[in-house]
């Protein structure tokens, strides 16, 4: 099936993005990684720059959805939720950055200013998370368990501190940091 050829080329990607970066993975090491015929990349692609918009796109089409989940009412109060959020962040994605599981942290500086498509995809990606941390802090508003505020601001603020101290992490390679 094609679509699970390149949903397969793009997962393979990602794997190999997350642990070296976009610039230092080659189209020949992604087709060897996948397993697939070096031929067929253009059969699916454009170029590499539309391949890392992809698989970005597709990232964050998973991350999204396992937010949505993970913020679904019934999983506690607003604030309960949004703690939730950023625990399940701390255990999975604070290790010593060897590979850097989040795109945005992996690639923000690296690809802003190399491929606009892929600035705009992580853009895009990243002001959907913040809208749903905004939800969740107007939910923990209504529910009475966070105090009265400009969600959508404290949610864009809590955001660039995460980035930050992200990539203050990925510098260190000190999850105590």
């Amino acid at each position: 099936d094609p679509q699970q050829t390149r949903q397969h080329i793009i997962d393979s990607g990602y794997s190999l993005i997350s642990s070296k970066g976009f610039s230092n993975v080659g189209l020949s090491q992604i087709l060897k990684f996948a397993d697939v015929p070096k031929g067929s990349f253009y059969h699916y692609f454009k170029s590499k720059e539309q391949f890392g918009e992809e698989v970005i796109n597709s990232y964050f089409k998973t991350y999204l959805s396992s937010i949505d989940s993970l913020f679904a009412p019934e999983n506690g109060s607003g604030l309960e939720r949004l703690m939730s959020y950023w625990l399940r962040w701390q255990s999975t994605q604070s290790d010593a950055c060897i590979d850097q599981k989040c795109l945005v942290v992996k690639l923000s500086a690296e690809v802003s200013d190399l491929s606009e498509p892929m600035r705009l995809a992580l853009d895009k990606g990243s002001s959907a998370v913040i809208a749903r941390l905004a939800s969740c802090i107007e939910a923990g508003i209504e529910d009475g368990s966070l105090t009265a505020m400009n969600a959508a601001y404290t949610a864009e603020t809590l955001y660039q501190m995460w980035l930050g101290a992200s990539l203050r992490n990925k510098l260190t390679r000190d999850p105590n940091v």
